[in-house]
């Protein structure tokens, strides 16, 4: 049987830009890493993009952030500028225990909003 999951966020990218600096800086490194602070080179829609498509993946785990750690969900630029997806820690642990062995993200945004949808599916004949 195979097992397809989604998740989906928006998040309106002011919200990034209007936190307090000193907020700001702790908020960047509890949800980064360094490699994902260095491909979004500062650009707050950079950032709200993965923000949304680490909140997707989450809810497609069919958790949230908490049991899985920010970081625990890595967002990569692949060669050629897509997002592709690392789990680490629990988020792979979870992600294994239901068999979901194959991602896809998708990351858009506009002026005012960053979205982020995330597929997983088990396309093996057995689901543990």
């Amino acid at each position: 049987m195979t097992l397809l999951r989604t998740g989906i966020d928006l998040i309106e990218i002011s919200r990034l830009d209007k936190l307090n600096p000193a907020i700001r800086a702790r908020f960047l490194q509890r949800v980064y890493t360094d490699e994902e602070l260095e491909d979004c080179r500062g650009q707050t829609s950079s950032l709200a993009g993965r923000f949304a498509a680490k909140e997707a993946v989450v809810k497609a785990l069919g958790c949230g952030i908490g049991q899985v750690a920010w970081k625990e969900v890595v967002i990569r630029r692949g060669d050629r500028g897509e997002p592709v997806l690392e789990l680490l820690g629990n988020a792979r642990r979870i992600a294994d225990e239901m068999g979901l062995n194959r991602w896809s993200l998708s990351i858009s945004h506009s002026k005012e909003y960053a979205v982020a949808l995330a597929v997983a599916m088990n396309d093996s004949q057995t689901v543990s």
